[in-house]
């Protein structure tokens, strides 16, 4: 039960934050751009629908190793393009990024404590079926 809510609770930001990039991609295509990323209008709508599709099965618990792992895989990439603390020059916009950063850090080690309470609960579910 405990699980089930905390993936929940984690996978929220994901569906949201997918939700509105894939919605309205607004100001983050320039961001991406900037880095250098082909077509960076799809990149960020690709990005938002990935995050709504591997959040929402973590929410439900489908797969869910899986939909950390993936949601990992957007969020690094996100998390350096979307808040590159170090290009700002402005100390106030270079505080709100760093908050940002850190913010996904944490988000980062929810998903992997998913990747290893989901390792850990598989074989206590396997030995509880006489497996």
């Amino acid at each position: 039960m405990i699980r089930a809510l905390a993936r929940l609770l984690l996978s929220l930001i994901f569906i949201k934050g997918g939700a509105d990039a894939f919605l309205d991609p607004g100001g983050r295509p320039a961001r991406v751009a900037r880095f250098g990323i082909a077509q960076p209008e799809r990149a960020v709508i690709l990005n938002g629908a990935t995050m709504v599709v591997a959040g929402t099965a973590l929410a439900l618990g489908w797969l869910p190793r899986l939909a950390a792992t993936v949601l990992l895989g957007v969020l690094i990439p996100t998390t350096i393009v979307g808040h590159p603390f170090w290009q700002e020059s402005d100390p106030q916009i270079r505080q709100t990024q760093q908050i940002q950063f850190a913010k996904n850090l944490g988000l980062m080690g929810g998903l992997l404590l998913v990747l290893l309470e989901e390792r850990r609960a598989r074989p206590a579910r396997s030995r509880a079926q006489g497996g």
